[in-house]
Order: C-alpha cells, then sequence, then structure tokens
C-alpha cells in the first residue's frame, strides 16, 4: 500500500500543526519514539497480504491484552537515555582519597554531574525493567509471530553483561561504583540501548492501533488478497465528524467505478474521504469506522482533491490539475489495484472545457477495470453520457429543496443521478447579491 503526501493530506491524516486529523485519534502512543514508528507504519504499510495479514493479527493481539504494557516506560524514560548516552563522560579513575569522600566531593563540587549520573542510571534500569517485563509475553501460547520475533530479539538484546549490574543497582551506592558502571554503561550500552529502544517503539506503535480501534469502536476488516478485487463495507462513515452519516459500498470487479453528482456541500467530497481513511486504516492492520468491511489487498490510494498552484515554477491550476492526472494514469498503468478518488476534475479551466476533459479521462479510467476508482462532478452532462455503462455505479448526494427557495442537505446516498444546481441559490441566502445591489454610501 503505497500513498503519497498529497493523498495523505487530501484525507485529513495529518494536519499542518499535528493537533488533529485523523492521526490524533489513532495516536496512542506513549513515547515520541513510538507515535515516529506509527508515522512511518503509515507511509510504509506492509507491502505483502501476509505481511498486512502477520501485523493484523498483532494488533488485535493488543486488542485483547491491551494492560499488559510497562507503565514503568515513559516518553521521559527515553528522553533521559539520549542524554545519557549522547553527553560527555567525566569518569576518572578514582584515587585512594576520592575513594572515601567520592560523593561527598561529587554533590559539593559537581552536583550537576552527580545528580544526572545517578538520574540517568535509574532511568536506565526502568527501561530495561520494562523491556524485562515485555518479554515475559513470551509465555503466552497464543502470541502472533510478528510480535514474538521482536519480544525474542528484546530478550536477545537483554543477555548483555552489564543488564544485572544496572537492574541490581543500589541507590545508595558509593559514587565510585556509580560512576563506574555510568561510564561502562556509556562505553558498552549505548548501541544496544538504541536498538531496544526501535523495538519498543514498534510495539508501542503497534498497542496505539489497538487502542485506537477500542476506544473508537471500530471493526477490524475481513483481508482479502489481491486475486479479486473487493469492497464490501457496511455502516462505513467519516471518523471525524461528531455525527456522521453511515453508508452501504459495494465494488466489485464488475462494478469497480463509481460516479458520483450532486450539489456542492452535498457530501461528496467527505464520503470519499469516508473511503480513503477506511481503506488505508484496513492496510496498516487496525480497526476501521464501520460495521462491517471486506476489503481486498490494494497496491496504493491516489487523490485529486486539493490540487494546488505552483507560482515559482509559473504553473497554473489547471496545469497542476492536469500533472496529477498524468501522475494518477502512471499508477493505473501497473495490473496491481489501487483506490483512486477524484474530487471535480478540471476546476481550473472553463465548462466545457472541463466537461471534454472529464468525458474523456472517464473514458480511458473504464479501460481500467483492476482498479477502484470514484469520481464526483458536478457537471450532470458528464454522467448522462454514461449513463449506460453497466460497469458504473451512479449514485448522489441528496439535497432537499424547499418552496421559499431555502434547502437543505440531507446527506443521503442514492442510487441515480443528480440534477440538483444550487450555486445561484447560495448566493441569494447569502445575502452576495443583496450587497452587490446597495448603493454606496460616500
Amino acid at each position: 500500500m503505497q500513498s503519497d503526501k498529497t493523498t495523505l493530506k487530501d484525507l485529513s491524516i495529518f494536519t499542518a500543526d499535528n493537533s488533529g486529523g485523523v492521526f490524533a485519534l489513532i495516536d496512542h502512543t506513549t513515547t515520541q519514539a513510538g507515535r515516529d514508528e506509527l508515522r512511518k507504519i503509515i507511509y510504509q504499510p506492509p507491502g505483502s497480504f501476509e505481511g498486512l495479514q502477520r501485523l493484523q493479527d498483532t494488533i488485535k493481539f493488543w486488542y485483547i491484552n491491551p494492560d499488559e504494557w510497562p507503565s514503568v516506560i515513559s516518553n521521559g524514560t527515553i528522553v533521559m537515555l539520549e542524554k545519557f548516552f549522547e553527553s560527555a563522560d567525566s569518569y576518572t579513575i578514582p584515587t585512594g582519597f576520592t575513594k572515601i569522600f567520592g560523593a561527598f566531593i561529587q554533590k559539593l563540587f559537581n552536583r550537576n554531574e552527580y545528580s544526572f549520573t545517578k538520574f540517568s542510571l535509574s532511568h536506565l534500569e526502568d527501561f530495561l525493567k520494562g523491556c524485562t517485563q515485555l518479554t515475559d509475553m513470551l509465555e503466552h501460547d497464543d502470541l502472533p509471530q510478528l510480535l514474538k520475533n521482536e519480544l525474542e530479539i528484546i530478550k536477545e538484546e537483554l543477555q548483555h553483561r552489564l543488564v544485572p549490574a544496572v537492574l541490581e543497582l543500589n541507590k545508595d551506592a558509593p559514587y565510585a561504583d556509580i560512576s563506574l558502571l555510568s561510564h561502562s554503561a556509556r562505553r558498552e550500552m549505548r548501541n544496544m540501548v538504541y536498538r531496544l529502544i526501535s523495538h519498543y517503539a514498534r510495539i508501542d506503535a503497534w498497542r496505539s492501533m489497538a487502542l485506537a480501534t477500542l476506544s473508537n469502536r471500530w471493526v477490524f476488516p475481513e483481508l482479502l488478497s489481491n486475486e479479486k478485487l473487493c469492497f464490501e463495507a457496511t455502516g462505513l462513515y467519516h471518523p471525524l465528524l461528531e455525527m456522521p452519516v453511515a453508508y452501504e459500498v459495494d465494488f466489485s470487479e464488475q462494478r469497480n467505478f463509481m460516479l458520483l453528482t450532486g450539489a456542492n456541500m452535498s457530501g461528496k467530497t467527505t464520503f470519499m474521504r469516508a473511503i480513503g481513511v477506511t481503506a488505508l486504516l484496513a492496510h496498516i492492520g487496525m480497526g476501521v469506522p464501520a460495521k462491517k468491511l471486506k476489503i481486498s489487498m490494494l497496491q496504493g490510494i491516489v487523490t485529486n482533491m486539493q490540487v494546488e498552484d505552483n507560482l515559482l515554477l509559473g504553473e497554473s491550476y489547471f496545469f497542476a490539475e492536469v500533472q496529477r492526472m498524468k501522475m494518477t494514469a502512471g499508477k493505473l498503468v501497473q495490473n496491481l489495484p489501487h483506490l483512486v478518488l477524484m474530487d471535480e476534475l478540471f476546476k481550473g479551466t472553463n465548462v466545457h472545457d472541463a466537461y471534454e476533459c472529464t468525458r474523456a479521462v472517464v473514458d480511458g479510467l473504464l479501460e481500467r477495470p483492476e482498479h477502484l476508482m470514484i469520481l464526483s462532478t458536478h457537471l450532470y452532462e458528464v454522467a448522462q453520457h454514461f449513463k449506460d455503462r453497466k460497469e458504473i455505479i451512479f449514485a448522489y448526494f441528496v439535497t432537499q429543496m424547499l418552496d421559499d427557495g431555502s434547502y437543505y442537505f440531507t446527506y443521503e446516498l442514492k442510487q441515480g443521478i443528480s440534477n440538483d444546481r444550487i450555486g445561484y441559490r447560495i448566493l441569494q441566502k447569502e445575502g452576495v447579491l443583496d450587497l452587490l445591489r446597495q448603493k454606496s454610501k460616500y
């Protein structure tokens, strides 16, 4: 599964200030290292069906056993360890005098170094204790293979000769002993601890996805190999909405293309985002916002939603749209299935040109039955042109028109083609035309 930055932005997976988006819903990590690993999984999901199945099995394990987690390790533990191993080592071989008065002298003349050394070793002890607690899960008979592999590596790393000394450290030990252990740990344990942090972060990310599935009451999808194209969903909704409308979706090899119509703001874009977010979450092994989902393995997700022009390169909005569509076409040449979400193509040109371009693109897309595709358009004429094509699922969002000229959206998805045109009504309702008719006060 491959998704570029544009697609992740279109789907609102991440926000510019990292304060919201879908990522905020699934981030239950306990450390920054785990959070970074979670981001990595989103950018690089498993590349094979077997790998995805193993990841889902691991997340299901944490879903059932969320409390088997070493609370002794915090984000502060990891931060402190990084400072400890990156800091300079001021250790010197203690003389007879310093052996007797070492702690007193160190406290008196270099209090910060003394406190830092003891504090760092206590965090190292906590981290190794937490990793040891994780390896206790190897006693589980139902341990998923992916998690088992990580825990066995952690257990092997913990065979380091200095681990017992750190775990048995006496906080009241003489300064000379503490200083010597600190010196040895910095020299011999740095790479080992960094490797352990990496493994711990990976498990932290897996557990995070399980906790998100649990707290949001999502369901694990039924994963299918990519031998047969499938996307069947019941009760699918957008997870960022407070009061979402749920939808039924059924794509297959025979009907792999959906053409969405309906007025602006009626729900087309949100619906497509819900499809994309659900597909992405399924492909990182976690639960999805739906009552039920059956989905085949996809190679990637491609969106054409919020195209941006490039003033520095002198590229117009329309040219940027064409380039994004060119990239999409390159993906569709591949035999492995993609999910393609296209929202109101060719907005950067006139209506007639947009109609001709959109119709030509749809003609080409229909030659690619191995992909799942959704195209939304307010160009009623495009839908009418293809109305007899059996492989197309025609659907529209309902807009209720009232006799007084007002309207409201139900966000209900129905089969068929919409001819709703409410642009003029919106101008009237918002008072734009009345403002323009007002005479100047000056």
